[in-house]
């Protein structure tokens, strides 16, 4: 609350400033006020008292009266309607002629007397968590997602299941079968887990909520394997989005068969070819543009300060054709699945990367 004498104060330094020619709004800019309350402080004749404060406050018309709200509150406690929500009540009212309140109104009204208890007997929403993951080196976090291709006729389809490292965005374990199972993404996830040499340790494989994810064949086969879970929440599809990128890439690729894969052998050996040019061979948008398998076996470093040499010297033969430094060329310490809040001005610099 500014005191009155500051007001006063304020009001006169901006009369003062106008008539020297300087426009209001930018003397009340100056001051860090807005035009709005200059007004405010003048409309009442005397700056000296808050107008907020002595304020007449009045019901708003259209509140309920005490004898309406209670009113309502037998209704729905009544033995006819105590089983029934707002949504149903008030209808039912109309048609016998009464009307009360809106359905918004019961609600509100019901909330207030604490009576909107959820009641049934399936399980009441809950608040998930996001999740969020952090991997400072590879095989720390794993994101694994199934999609479909397309198979040599309409309605017929197989199934890819694919791991990335989220930190080096590896595709470290892939298989193609004709279904969708917990027992398939067993055996594909624990062949991945060995080929990496990864039991045991610290790793984390996020997923999504599909049936697949959650069998119980899976859940067993990552509890021998020292493996953590980590899942979307329910209904939010851009929660495993390291996933849905390689898949779009998979599938915008110039030599993609949309036409669709005249078996399954077929299928396995276009994605392999392509597993291979996305490791091997990919310049990484999202690596400063190294390849996956660099980054994924710690020769990104010393990839990006060749770089960075090379830059530095073209910068000195030709410094007229730089207006400011050369291009970044560090690369990320940490990857993240969901970027707390506090981390987005890192993000900014490029001290983490995520989505």
């Amino acid at each position: 609350m500014i005191k009155a004498s500051d007001r006063s104060r304020a009001t006169n330094l901006i009369n003062e400033a106008v008539k020297a020619g300087a426009g209001k709004k930018a003397a009340c800019s100056e001051l860090k006020i807005s035009i709005r309350t200059l007004q405010r402080w003048e409309s009442g004749g005397d700056i000296k008292n808050d107008g907020r404060k002595s304020a007449t406050r009045c019901r708003p018309r259209n509140k309920l009266t005490e004898e309406e709200r209670s009113l309502l509150l037998k209704i729905v406690n009544s033995a006819e309607y105590s089983d029934m929500p707002p949504s149903q009540i008030v209808p039912d009212l109309s048609d016998k002629g009464i009307y009360i309140a809106s359905e918004s109104t019961f609600y509100r009204v019901l909330r207030e007397t604490k009576q909107n208890a959820h009641r049934d007997r399936n399980k009441p929403p809950q608040k998930r968590m996001v999740p969020r993951q952090c991997a400072c080196a590879p095989n720390q976090v794993w994101s694994w997602d199934i999609t479909w291709l397309p198979g040599p006729a309409r309605g017929i389809y197989f199934y890819l299941y694919l791991i990335i490292d989220i930190f080096s965005r590896k595709i470290v374990g892939w298989e193609i079968y004709s279904s969708e199972s917990s027992e398939n993404a067993s055996s594909f996830i624990a062949r991945a887990v060995l080929s990496e040499n990864v039991r045991g340790g610290p790793l984390v494989l996020h997923s999504d909520n599909g049936s697949p994810m959650k069998g119980s064949s899976l859940l067993v086969t990552l509890n021998n394997l020292g493996v953590e879970v980590s899942r979307s929440r329910p209904g939010v599809s851009n929660d495993n989005p390291y996933s849905e990128s390689v898949f779009r890439t998979l599938k915008y690729r110039p030599v993609y068969p949309y036409q669709g894969f005249k078996d399954i052998c077929s299928a396995r050996a276009w994605v392999n070819s392509f597993v291979k040019w996305y490791n091997e061979k990919h310049h990484h948008s999202g690596l400063k543009y190294i390849t996956p398998e660099q980054r994924h076996y710690g020769f990104g470093e010393s990839i990006m300060h060749h770089r960075k040499s090379v830059y530095e010297k073209a910068k000195q033969a030709h410094p007229e054709r730089w207006s400011g430094d050369i291009r970044d060329f560090s690369l990320p310490d940490k990857v993240w699945l969901n970027v707390p809040r506090e981390k987005h001005s890192l993000k900014e610099e490029g001290k983490v990367i995520g989505f």
